[in-house]
């Protein structure tokens, strides 16, 4: 039985809604979040059947509906697969409050908008756009390098501007760094709960994932010790501040811990800190525990705009940084010397730094919402951040809820996008921000506790014997 299949039977074991329905929303689902990509092989109906403990009619009428929603195709003698450009399921009339994507809130501030206008313009209006539409070292210049330092420093002290590489975005560093650390089939150590996007770059480079569990401190110091002796991983990789999906930060004693491991069997750490600037307090980095080991990487897209695609990796030495340009070479070519010369800019003038400012107080204005309406739920979130983790009572699974508040135009994610351990507790990610307005996230989330206060629907999963209409 496969990770996707298990997964499953552990749905289908707790649902009052029809078996062929739910098989036909957890295909949508997994193509959705990545854990099924396009040609993905199926398995039989009498196979999926057996390992579902259905009938084979049930399963039939499943793929049958999936086919209807344009999810799979069939072929006589081949088999059935994932269709070639599956829709994802958008949100009724393409409208409503996309709570998926995590990005950062969109400040109601005109002040700030003006403020990037005038200063965009100044800049365009003074560089040599030569300069800027020509080949340039990867890594940026040393101005933008320079830029990254001042940026970094207060996470990474010693950072050097001849360890400092400027990047297209975080995830073709973490890309590069999967790719360049471990060759194809070997391990890498991950939390039980993790950032979708390395999951799908594992299997893009057909790197293996290990899960570490996790209790309130992070990833279990003693299990990465473990997996140290036992399985040889490659590096770890730790979302260590404001952890995706449970906005969770790694304690100062388990970083030591962990960084402690690290050190004694020389494995190297891929620190993801994509949220570490918005809490105005944090512990220290493990790039500073463990600086010998540690790819520190950051960037501007949960603190200023996803379409900001800039991001600064510090790697452990002069030469480490050089292998890396080397990889990301091969793979981006270059990061955006246009995108470069803006972000350099907003780093210098203290653009950057406002809107950080103006985030981080549009997030505390909804955290608070989320607070008013879903505390009483076990949420687990940070005041400051933007993405908040909801445990579901007992009468709901992670897939079904979701699937159900999209017809209700409200998007979550449910918590197998992000399991690396194939058990994925029954909860989902909400995120506060995007383009979305306060009071839309206001709605939203008023809908969200409604919900969890009224499961009396149809797609609601009844564990307690109880139906309703």
């Amino acid at each position: 039985m496969t990770t996707i299949t298990a997964h499953w039977r552990k749905q289908l074991r707790n649902t009052s809604r029809p078996a062929y329905l739910l098989l036909a929303d957890l295909i949508a689902d997994d193509i959705k979040t990545g854990r099924l990509g396009v040609r993905d092989r199926l398995p039989t109906l009498r196979d999926l059947a057996t390992e579902l403990e259905l009938n084979y009619t049930t399963v039939a009428r499943g793929y049958a509906e999936a086919r209807k929603r344009g999810l799979i195709d069939s072929r006589a003698g081949t088999g059935t697969f994932i269709r070639s450009g599956s829709p994802s399921l958008r949100l009724r009339g393409g409208s409503g409050a996309e709570m998926t994507m995590n990005m950062p809130p969109e400040p109601d501030d005109e002040h700030l908008m003006a403020r990037l206008h005038d200063s965009a313009s100044r800049a365009f209006a003074q560089i040599d756009f030569h300069d800027l539409l020509r080949y340039q070292d990867f890594g940026g210049t040393a101005h933008d390098r320079a830029a990254g330092m001042h940026w970094l420093r207060r996470f990474v002290p010693d950072a050097g501007i001849d360890r400092i590489l400027v990047c297209p975005g975080i995830h073709g560093v973490l890309t590069a760094l999967f790719s360049q650390l471990a060759r194809p089939g070997e391990l890498v150590c991950v939390e039980s709960l993790t950032y979708p996007g390395v999951k799908a770059i594992a299997a893009q480079l057909g790197v293996q994932l290990h899960a570490l569990q996790m209790d309130d401190d992070g990833p279990i110091a003693d299990a990465f010790e473990h997996a140290c002796k036992t399985l040889k991983p490659k590096a770890l990789y730790c979302n260590p501040t404001l952890l995706n999906p449970t906005a969770a930060t790694v304690s100062r004693a388990r970083r030591e811990a962990l960084a402690d491991v690290a050190l004694r069997y020389a494995v190297p750490i891929i620190e993801d800190d994509a949220y570490g600037m918005l809490p105005r307090q944090t512990p220290a980095s493990l790039a500073t525990l463990a600086p010998g080991l540690t790819y520190y990487v950051s960037g501007f897209s949960k603190c200023f705009g996803a379409g900001l695609r800039s991001a600064y990796v510090c790697s452990p030495t002069v030469v480490q940084s050089q292998r890396l340009a080397g990889a990301m070479r091969a793979t981006t070519v270059m990061a955006s010397p246009i995108t470069n010369a803006l972000t350099t800019l907003w780093v210098e003038d203290g653009t950057a730094e406002e809107m950080l400012q103006a985030v981080r107080a549009e997030s505390v204005a909804r955290q608070a919402l989320a607070v008013r309406y879903l505390g009483d739920s076990g949420l687990q979130a940070h005041p400051e951040g933007f993405h908040a983790w909801l445990p579901l009572t007992p009468g709901w699974s992670p897939v079904e809820f979701a699937s159900y508040l999209r017809t209700q135009n409200v998007g979550v994610v449910a918590s197998a996008a992000f399991s690396t351990d194939g058990d994925p507790p029954d909860a989902v990610r909400i995120c506060l921000g995007g383009p979305m307005s306060r009071e839309q996230c206001d709605q939203a989330l008023r809908l969200i506790a409604d919900t969890l206060a009224h499961p009396m629907h149809p797609h609601a999963t009844l564990r307690d014997g109880n139906h309703g209409a």
